[in-house]
């Protein structure tokens, strides 16, 4: 008996380190003061030129999307969710992404397919100038079965502490801007395999004329990260509030910075959504209600702010005004956001 017949090939972990390390190498930059392999990842903050830096932290993964890769066998994209997802959570008050790290859950390692999943964490990171700094695959059957894994992605920036946002600046008169997603991103594919794989039987393969192309690809599409977008315009005296519209849709998250007292108003019909929502909206008889708490309905991050940011954002960026914040004294812990 031997730790490859228990089914852990240490063999097969050595050569998908040997695949994966010149992807990670080009990720970092002057910062990382440690090589891929380390017991830990070391990297400095004296070349940010902040006063008082404040850390920031986010983890995340990328749900049963997972599911969708596996079976097309697709595994480029769904690191590039990831990178992307934790970027917009940090984001969101106000922060510069400085290093990521990863865990890698297996039933079997596979060097091949670990590779592409790095590989499309490495073009996101690159895209976010971030170091890929460290991680950890682990091979666990019994745990796994032989296809099956997870991904999970930890995210560190950094942000002046006088200019963290946070929403405590969010006032009455505040204009409510959304930026479009690119569908389902990374949230609600639990819902959305149930009606199109069990519910009507489809398989990922099978080409949707709504969509035209496979309705695995049009899932698959990436999480859109607002990076780039909004950098310039993240500081509290421009945006007094941000939300990544993730799991709980627009009110469940967009309510967890609005302070007591107001409350934020959308205009549901506002935007234009993706046909992938009216798709599974018709196909699985799914309610206004519930589609709103599941999915973000094509509406992946909101900007609360002044109304000539607002204006600055919608003209410049492609921003679309969705809603504004009133003033509602009765609102205290309840509910704070009504999409009409």
């Amino acid at each position: 008996m031997d730790y490859k017949t228990s089914g852990v090939n240490i063999s097969a972990g050595n050569e998908t380190v040997r695949r994966i390390k010149p992807l990670v190498k080009e990720t970092f930059n002057g910062n990382v003061l440690s090589e891929l392999g380390s017991f830990g990842g070391l990297y400095s903050l004296e070349n940010e030129g902040l006063s008082r830096p404040v850390l920031i932290s986010s983890t995340d993964g990328v749900g049963t999307k997972l599911c969708i890769a596996g079976s097309l066998g697709k595994f480029d994209t769904i690191g590039r969710d990831l990178v992307n997802h934790c970027v917009n959570d940090i984001l969101v008050h106000g922060a510069k992404p400085l290093f990521f790290l990863d865990y890698i859950g297996v039933g079997k390692v596979k060097p091949e397919k670990i590779e592409e999943i790095i590989k499309g964490m490495a073009i996101a990171c690159k895209e976010h100038g971030m170091a890929l700094i460290g991680g950890e695959i682990a091979e666990m059957p019994g745990i796994y079965a032989t296809d099956d894994f997870d991904l999970v992605g930890t995210i560190v920036g950094c942000v002046e502490r006088d200019q963290i946002i946070n929403g405590s600046t969010i006032r009455e008169g505040d204009q409510i801007v959304g930026f479009s997603s690119t569908g389902l991103h990374t949230n609600g594919y639990s819902l959305a395999r149930k009606i199109l794989f069990e519910q009507l039987k489809l398989k990922e393969t099978d080409i949707i004329s709504e969509f035209g192309k496979a309705i695995g690809e049009e899932l698959l599409n990436i999480h859109k990260s607002y990076y780039h977008q909004l950098k310039k315009y993240a500081n509290p005296e421009k945006i007094h509030g941000m939300a990544h519209i993730t799991g709980g849709g627009i009110a469940g998250n967009l309510s967890r910075i609005i302070p007591d007292g107001l409350l934020a108003e959308i205009e549901g019909s506002s935007w234009l959504r993706p046909l992938i929502f009216k798709y599974l909206q018709e196909k699985g008889d799914v309610s206004e209600d519930e589609m709103f708490k599941v999915f973000n309905m094509g509406i992946g991050f909101i900007v609360v702010a002044p109304p000539e940011t607002a204006a600055e954002l919608i003209e410049r960026e492609q921003g679309i005004l969705i809603g504004e914040i009133r003033n509602t004294p009765e609102v205290t812990s309840g509910e704070k956001v009504i999409v009409r």
